[in-house]
């Protein structure tokens, strides 16, 4: 069901961060959930392993919307250690992809209709606020979960682009010191954006994820830590990332999206700015990837005899979708762009699912 979304693609970043939510986030009503939690989640009681992944949530405004419709996991959006700016407008478009989206499409049309079978890209760079903002606006969040919920911090450290590879590694450390610092009960790591690593993407250079999160886990301690991936072809590339570091992470969360270079009608870039020709998709032509990644990640941690937990994402449309993600074996499950324009997900799942 597609209705107002809670973030306002026709509106700036900004915009969006000083008005929003809309739709139905910004309705004030609350919905209880009565009982007792019955599950899990990194230590945590909550009534329904279920959330927004890091991303749609810009602020403690959003996290307490949607905590407040019952989305039992809401991940505040990934915060730096120093401001950062946000892509120009526009950030968000919906994409035409038929069927599913794969690694190898290398091209994809953007349209100007948001309709069901929905998939977007977006494209924001990962923009953050100063610590002094964040540290605070934080807190609040945290403050806002109520029992069986609980709100999860994002971090990921900044490339210099000096070849510094320990102020690399150390601007990872201290966000995440200055994230626990703001009380949150469990941590993510963002290892699966663009152009962070001496590969494409930070997940996939093996060596460098373990240093990172071998000095998170030494600054964080007994926190859980959950590291956010991208999606790989390779069963080789995974069963390596996950003896690198299964034995030292708390959770992994799959996937992030599907970068393909987005393109207008005409065959030309769609989205304005250098570096902008490919961008992450997400919705519903990845849910395949998202569901594949934890039908594996589940096998190799059975077979590698870990306790990790594992975070399904991708394409989260349906109370089904949800039940497909948790019968591979995922512990918890989110939903960013079906939960944008269906504030009602989590209700939904937890009226159908059991």
């Amino acid at each position: 069901m597609i209705s107002q979304p809670f973030y306002d693609p026709k509106k700036s970043y900004q915009e969006n961060f000083d008005q929003g939510p809309f739709g139905a986030f910004a309705d004030g009503k609350v919905i209880a959930t009565s009982g007792q939690p019955q599950h899990i989640f990194l230590n945590s009681p909550v009534f329904e392993p279920f959330g927004i992944p890091a991303g749609p949530l810009l602020n403690s405004k959003f996290v307490k919307a949607a905590l407040d419709k019952g989305f039992d996991i809401p991940v505040y959006k990934t915060v730096r250690t120093k401001a950062y700016p946000c892509h120009p407008w526009p950030n968000v478009l919906p994409v035409k992809v038929n069927g599913n989206l794969t690694p190898d499409q290398a091209r994809v049309v953007a349209s100007d209709d948001y309709k069901e079978p929905l998939s977007i890209t977006n494209s924001f760079g990962v923009p953050s606020f100063s610590p002094d903002f964040w540290q605070d606006d934080i807190a609040k969040a945290v403050s806002y979960a109520k029992a069986g919920q609980v709100v999860v911090g994002s971090f990921q450290g900044t490339n210099a682009g000096d070849g510094n590879v320990q102020a690399y590694i150390d601007d990872f450390v201290l966000g995440a010191r200055l994230v626990k610092e703001t009380g949150v009960k469990v941590m993510e790591v963002n290892l699966s954006c663009p152009n962070e690593g001496t590969a494409h993407l930070l997940c996939f250079d093996i060596e460098r994820t373990r240093q990172i999160v071998e000095s998170i886990k030494n600054e964080i301690g007994n926190t859980p830590l959950i590291i956010k991936v991208a999606y790989f072809k390779s069963d080789e590339q995974l069963a390596k990332l996950i003896e690198a570091v299964g034995n030292i992470i708390e959770g992994i969360a799959c996937i992030n999206t599907i970068p393909a270079e987005i393109v207008d009608d005409n065959g030309k870039q769609a989205l304005p700015g250098e570096g902008r020709l490919s961008s992450g998709v997400c919705g519903t032509s990845i849910r395949w990837a998202g569901l594949d990644m934890v039908g594996r990640v589940a096998k190799m941690k059975q077979e590698q005899d870990l306790k990790f937990a594992i975070i399904g994402v991708g394409g989260v449309f349906t109370p089904q979708d949800y039940a497909d993600y948790r019968e591979l074996g995922a512990d918890a499950v989110m939903s960013a762009t079906g939960a944008m324009w269906n504030p009602n997900l989590a209700q939904e799942i937890k009226g159908k699912v059991k």
